[in-house]
């Protein structure tokens, strides 16, 4: 190793050691999520995907690729000739799927698309309509931010951030109209993984600029870019704290607060398939009960956990489904 590049290495910045930054780098992209959306609706041949994904060819194959040697999906080949494939959850992916409740349960409390479609889920293990949310496994509260503290866990440390470029989706165009609309707003915060680490930031107080440009690493021009969107979408209030020069804080609105179950289940699985071996970098503690929190997913109606062959759904207009 030269000396230069030993200098270079030195000088690279760093952030704090974090499961969801992890677990971002993998499924923190609008159409990965607009994929794996597609297979949990139960499509899972490539023109399928496609249909209910309005994605293009070429970006489909890539992230189908990508989702494959990631761990996430496999492949069953239902043809030989020419050969054609159905594209399966693995245990992994199917790990992923009480963050794919919460991005739901985010999306139909917050989607501003009167219009999409919503499933309606019904829990087989106690018959009934359910509104499935992050639960604490001692005390069977729901979870909510503030009643929530974290310190440092055993694999706490520094790792470089590895920003690989990525397509956005925020001036893309949208699904066509004939396909169901699920995951919108909630697939674009979350396939954002700057607006991720900055909400990662946030919600562990660290709300001035300079603060979270040192916390995430991220360059100041694209983190006042995110910082602005994430303030006209409503998920952060800007609060001024000095005026020579303007400087502001960022708190959470109640839709930036409402946010927090996807990332403390991203945060699950990512400790689950990304943590270091010492163990994972940040521990929760449910205040309510005074207990170390490993947050589950449960139905609203008997409180009971809640897993994919459990869960049976009916698409139906958002407006329907908001009033069950």
């Amino acid at each position: 190793m030269t000396a230069s590049k030993t200098v270079q290495e030195k000088a690279r910045p760093m952030i704090r050691t974090c499961s969801i930054w992890r677990a971002l780098e993998v499924v923190g992209d609008t159409p990965t999520l607009l994929i794996l959306e597609a297979i949990w609706l139960g499509q899972r041949r490539f023109d399928r995907i496609r249909q209910n994904s309005g994605l293009q060819k070429a970006l489909i194959s890539n992230r189908l690729k990508r989702l494959t040697e990631s761990g996430i999906l496999t492949k069953e080949a239902y043809t030989s000739s020419p050969p054609r494939y159905n594209y399966v959850l693995t245990e992994k992916g199917q790990a992923l799927y009480w963050t794919s409740l919460m991005l739901l349960r985010w999306e139909r409390r917050w989607a501003s698309q009167e219009n999409s479609l919503m499933p309606l889920l019904r829990h087989s293990g106690c018959g009934k309509i359910t509104s499935p949310e992050p639960m604490c496994p001692h005390c069977k509260e729901i979870v909510r931010p503030q009643d929530v503290t974290w310190e440092e866990g055993p694999g706490v440390g520094w790792m470089a951030p590895i920003y690989s470029r990525r397509r956005q989706r925020r001036d893309a165009d949208g699904k066509s109209l004939d396909t169901p609309a699920i995951f919108t707003e909630a697939a674009e915060l979350m396939g954002d993984r700057w607006a991720g680490l900055i909400l990662r930031s946030v919600f562990t107080h660290l709300r001035k600029f300079d603060e979270i440009l040192k916390d995430t690493a991220i360059a100041s021009n694209i983190l006042s870019d995110r910082l602005n969107w994430l303030v006209e979408t409503g998920i952060l209030e800007p609060r001024k704290y000095q005026d020579h020069p303007e400087r502001f804080e960022y708190f959470l609105t109640e839709k930036g607060l409402d946010y927090y179950p996807v990332l403390v289940m991203l945060q699950k699985w990512g400790d689950a398939y990304y943590a270091s071996p010492e163990g994972p970098p940040v521990l929760l503690r449910h205040k309510n009960c005074g207990k170390r929190l490993d947050a589950y997913v449960g139905c609203s109606e008997c409180k009971e956990p809640v897993y994919p062959q459990e869960m049976t759904y009916e698409l139906v207009p958002k407006k329907q489904a908001d009033k069950k």
